[in-house]
C-alpha cells in the first residue's frame, strides 16, 4: 500500500526517484490524496479500532483524503519549517495562520497522525516530539475556556514551558502510523539521510468536542489525559 502511494507522490514531486540531482529542494509540500491507496491506509480494520478506542465509537470521522505531504529530501539547505508546534483545529478561516487557535475540548480535531510512507530511520527527518507536552498544553489551555489559544499565544510561553521535557522521534518501518494526542508539541527537522522521506500528517476530525465531565465515568484516552493533567484523573 506505501509502495502504490509512493509512486504516487514520486510522479508530482517531479523528481526521478533514481537520480538524486533532481532532488534540489529539502522539502516538496503536495496536495491533497483521496486516490484508493490512501484511503486505505487511513482506514485499515486496525486503525479502525484504535480510533474507536482512543476517540469513542462513531464519535470521528473517516478519513476521504490525507493531508499535505512535506516531503522531505535530503539536504544542507534549512527547510525554514522545523520551528515546534501544536496542530491547531479552528478558526482556521484567519489569513495569518498564527492566530488560528486550538481549546481544551481540541474543538474539531480527534487525534494528531503521523503516516509513515516510507522508512524512516533517525537521520531521515523524523518527527520530533516532545515526550508528555500534551498534559503541558491541556494546563496552558484550561484558564483560556472555549476560546482557546491562539498558536502565536502558545508560542510565546514555549508551549506551556515544555521545552525542558525529553523528545522521541516518530521512527519506523513504511506502513507505520502514530496515533497521538491533539495536543501533543511536534517539530520536523532537517533530513541528513540518503533517501527522501514520505509522511503524511493528516489530522482525524472530530464528530463532537471531547467532554471532560460525565455523569457515566466513561472517558475515552484522549480525555483522560486532559483530566490528568488538570488533577482531575
Amino acid at each position: 500500500m506505501a509502495d502504490e502511494a509512493r509512486a504516487i507522490l514520486w510522479r508530482d514531486t517531479g523528481c526521478d526517484p533514481a537520480d538524486p540531482a533532481t532532488w534540489t529542494r529539502p522539502v516538496i509540500r503536495l496536495g491533497q490524496y483521496g486516490q484508493p491507496p490512501f484511503v486505505a491506509a487511513a482506514g485499515t480494520a486496525a486503525l479502525r479500532d484504535a480510533y474507536d478506542r482512543l476517540v469513542g465509537r462513531e464519535r470521528w470521522v473517516p478519513c476521504r483524503a490525507l493531508g499535505t505531504f512535506p516531503v522531505r529530501f535530503p539536504s544542507p539547505v534549512d527547510p525554514g519549517d522545523a520551528g515546534w508546534h501544536v496542530d491547531v483545529s479552528f478558526g482556521t478561516d484567519n489569513p495569518d495562520f498564527m492566530e488560528w487557535r486550538v481549546n481544551l475540548v481540541s474543538q474539531g480535531r480527534a487525534l494528531l497522525m503521523l503516516f509513515l510512507f516510507s522508512d524512516v530511520g533517525e537521520d531521515d527527518a523524523p518527527t520530533r516530539i516532545r515526550v508528555g507536552s500534551h498534559l503541558a498544553i491541556a494546563r496552558r489551555l484550561a484558564p483560556a475556556g472555549e476560546a482557546g489559544l491562539s498558536l502565536r499565544e502558545l508560542v510565546a510561553d514555549d508551549f506551556g514551558g515544555s521545552a525542558h521535557l525529553p523528545e522521541a522521534l516518530a521512527v519506523g518501518d513504511a506502513g507505520t502510523v502514530y496515533l497521538c494526542h491533539p495536543f501533543l508539541v511536534h517539530s520536523a527537522q532537517p533530513h541528513r539521510g540518503t533517501r527522501p522521506r514520505f509522511l503524511a500528517q493528516p489530522p482525524l476530525l472530530a464528530r463532537e468536542p471531547f467532554r471532560l465531565e460525565r455523569s457515566d465515568g466513561d472517558y475515552v484516552p484522549v480525555e483522560t489525559a486532559i483530566r490528568r493533567a488538570l488533577g482531575r484523573a
